[in-house]
């Protein structure tokens, strides 16, 4: 059962199973089924042209990138090796396997209940974020009990945090009834909203660096496609700035500004397309809340992909790069050389830049700290990590002493959660127990001051072009 679910997600993966979920609640809320296959279809191609969009530029930009880290001259001995690695581990143990089943269920009767508004299952694919910590555990102690503890837990508090950011991310990247529920994303909330707390108090959100603003200010040159364009110029340059004197080198730098500026010309169109496959359910909850006098408001777990190419999410996340590895090479103790995952910043940052509204000055600030935190958080577990991937047959690099995934691997909160349980000290563990029930009873009693404060935080509103 467990290996036909795995092959089911492999086969189809998100632009055939989140339509597919679309159809059936589409159905089960009366829409016509007319209505509730193009609502789905829509989902579909938007998915797919994310997938294809995000899939055309990363081989453009990765060689930069690449590049970028080979001019360094700097050999650390941890190297991010990506998100794959991570992926492979997850579903190469027998633990991890038990929770692709179990997490699902967990997910499902969770929301059949009424215990959360999100509708987890939809986003299956990301989970395994908890079964590559769980994994992990598991070959390290080979504690059943623990390991499957340990990836409950985790979901546990994801899905708490995807309640409190659920709201702010759908209007913010304009999707009506949906969020992003990815572990290595979501986790972030907690930070994120403290983080933009104190940097309002410092005074960051009297400056506007935000895509409309911009644009005002520069006129053509703040435009999303020309900052794009620029940016991309940017990151070329860094990448061959050794090598100048090559034609070559001047045709990579132009492919990459443009690239960049298609990236933001092409992506809200396709997000546009995304977003009209929400409007038959929205109106559905809304017309059955209305005959009910009441109704439950959820939200539907997507890709978060969906967010990537947002102008200030693309262009924050840019800028971050090689703002990241200048650190990693100049931070004591760092031990982590960022690489692959580089381009996949945008992904995690996506809290980050929705609950700032949309700010790169603050998201820059809030992205470049909690990012520093990733370098640090990989060096403490690339080891464990490591010998755990060897186990599964995840072949090492030539030149690497230990693997890693910054983006995965580097999570602050799930990676403090493992350290914690790799421990199997009781207390500790049972104090992260005591910490959910306490947040869990707080975000119940206190959610709609806690939306309403997300919501009302600046006075900024969506970026849509």
């Amino acid at each position: 059962m467990l290996d036909l679910l795995s092959n089911i997600m492999d086969s189809f993966g998100a632009a055939i199973v989140v339509p597919f979920v679309i159809f059936v609640i589409a159905l089960f809320l009366k829409v016509k089924p007319k209505r509730a296959f193009q609502a789905a279809l829509n989902a579909g191609i938007g998915l797919t042209g994310f997938s294809m969009l995000i899939g055309a530029y990363t081989p453009i930009v990765t060689p930069v990138v690449n590049r970028m880290v080979e001019h360094t001259g700097v050999n650390l001995r941890i190297l991010d090796t990506g998100w794959q690695a991570t992926s492979v581990v997850a579903y190469s143990t027998e633990v991890g396997m038990i929770f692709l089943g179990l997490g699902l269920l967990i997910q499902l009767i969770l929301f059949l209940l009424k215990f959360t508004n999100i509708f987890m299952p939809s986003d299956l694919w990301n989970n395994y974020s908890f079964m590559l910590w769980g994994s992990m555990l598991y070959i390290v102690t080979k504690n059943l009990i623990l390991s499957i503890g340990l990836m409950i837990l985790a979901n546990l508090f994801t899905l708490l945090f995807t309640e409190v950011l659920a709201k702010r991310w759908s209007n913010y990247y304009g999707y009506p009834g949906t969020t992003i529920s990815a572990p290595h994303d979501v986790t972030q909330v907690p930070y994120a909203i403290l983080m933009d707390w104190v940097l309002n108090k410092l005074g960051a959100n009297k400056i506007q660096w935000n895509p409309t603003s911009v644009q005002k200010r520069l006129g053509f040159l703040g435009e999303p496609v020309t900052l794009g364009f620029i940016l991309g110029l940017f990151l070329g340059l860094a990448g061959n700035f050794m090598r100048l004197g090559e034609l070559a080198a001047w045709g990579e730098i132009a492919s990459v500004g443009v690239a960049t500026a298609a990236i933001m010309a092409i992506f809200p169109k396709i997000a546009g397309i995304f977003a009209s496959a929400f409007t038959s359910i929205t109106d559905a909850t809304k017309k059955s809340a209305k005959s009910s006098g009441k109704g439950r408001e959820w939200y539907l777990a997507i890709n978060d992909a969906a967010g990537y190419g947002e102008p200030a999410t693309l262009l924050t996340g840019l800028i971050l790069i090689p703002v990241i590895l200048v650190l990693a090479i100049i931070l004591p103790g760092n031990e982590t050389l960022p690489m692959v995952d580089l381009i996949a910043i945008p992904y995690i940052i996506q809290p980050i830049i929705a609950i700032s509204k949309g700010n790169i000055f603050k998201s820059l600030i809030s992205g470049t700290i909690i990012l520093t935190i990733n370098l640090y958080i990989i060096t403490a577990v690339a080891p464990t990590f490591t010998e755990v991937a060897k186990s599964v047959g995840v072949t090492i690099p030539a030149g690497a002493l230990l693997i890693a995934s910054f983006v995965v691997l580097g999570n602050y909160f799930l990676g403090s959660l493992f350290l914690i349980f790799l421990t199997q000290n009781p207390m500790l563990i049972g104090l992260t127990v005591i910490v959910y029930l306490v947040l869990l009873v707080f975000v119940k009693t206190k959610k709609e001051t806690i939306v309403n404060y997300l919501e009302e935080t600046g006075n900024l509103k969506n970026n849509e072009l």
